[in-house]
């Protein structure tokens, strides 16, 4: 374990820990640098189980002794800061003690994800961070084969997704489609139904969806967090599937209680929710 105290935050070896609320530029860092950052013991393990390879490990000194097993679990740089310094460095308390920065892995094709897929979910311009991070702990702890996300939306690898996830997000088989014009026709060759979330009148209860698909593999589409999915998804799912709701002027729910509650009833046809 090569443990280095580093007392100025300002300190090169450290850039990759730089103001981490800052999103813009954390989204220009990570990209440039293919990293990206897991916050707290649980989340950094599941990181290292996933197979993740660490760049390096943040400690406090405060927590420096309860964390060392995990510094001993690193095969990288352990820079100890005290905790003035992890807040000037990063621009909140580093209230866990432990912060890592992770190499991130070439992102798989869609096609790699979807072979012998029977249920996806498919995000298009989910733009919170917060969102798509509960969104993956949903998929994830109910057993969604896989998600697709539309060129625009969110980061599942971006901090904040991690943490919201729980590390869900390092089990989760993702990928991101390259065309949001035609990007379905990936879906619908490999024969899949579409299915849109949707709160229109017209929309089906989703489990009568599910039942008539029978046997046939299933993407369910989620929309945006403020005007849902688009015409033009809308358009071309074969149909549109919506949650009742009891009224009492609630004509729908938030992008991550749909998902969750969607996701559940997703997996119940392929036997695995009893």
């Amino acid at each position: 374990m090569d443990v280095i105290e580093v007392p100025d935050p300002g300190d090169p070896r450290l850039a990759d820990y730089f103001r981490l609320r800052d999103v813009n530029l954390r989204k220009s860092i990570e990209a440039e640098h293919g990293l990206f950052m897991a916050e707290g013991e649980k989340v950094i393990r599941r990181a290292l189980t996933a197979g993740y390879t660490p760049r390096s490990l943040l400690l406090t000194r405060r927590r420096l002794q309860a964390l060392s097993e995990l510094a001993g679990a690193v095969d990288a740089p352990v820079y100890v800061v005290d905790d003035a310094t992890a807040e000037r460095l990063t621009g909140f308390d580093v209230h866990r003690g432990a912060l890592a920065s992770f190499h991130r892995r070439p992102l798989p094709q869609p096609g790699e994800v979807l072979h012998g897929a029977r249920r996806v979910v498919v995000l298009e311009d989910v733009l919170d961070h917060t969102n798509v991070g509960a969104i993956f702990r949903s998929a994830a702890g109910l057993g969604v084969d896989a998600v697709l996300l539309a060129p625009r939306c969110a980061d599942p690898l971006y901090r904040r997704s991690i943490k919201v996830s729980m590390g869900a997000v390092f089990s989760q088989p993702f990928s991101r489609l390259g065309d949001w014009y035609g990007g379905l026709e990936e879906l619908r060759g490999r024969g899949f139904r579409l299915l849109a979330l949707t709160p229109a009148p017209d929309a089906r209860p989703l489990p009568e969806a599910l039942a008539q698909a029978g046997e046939a593999p299933v993407a369910l589409m989620l929309g945006s967090e403020g005007d849902g999915l688009s015409s033009r998804w809308l358009d071309q799912a074969d149909t549109g599937v919506g949650i009742p709701m009891a009224g009492r002027e609630v004509d729908s729910l938030n992008v991550t209680a749909a998902a969750a509650i969607a996701c559940y009833e997703l997996m119940r046809p392929a036997g695995r929710s009893g």
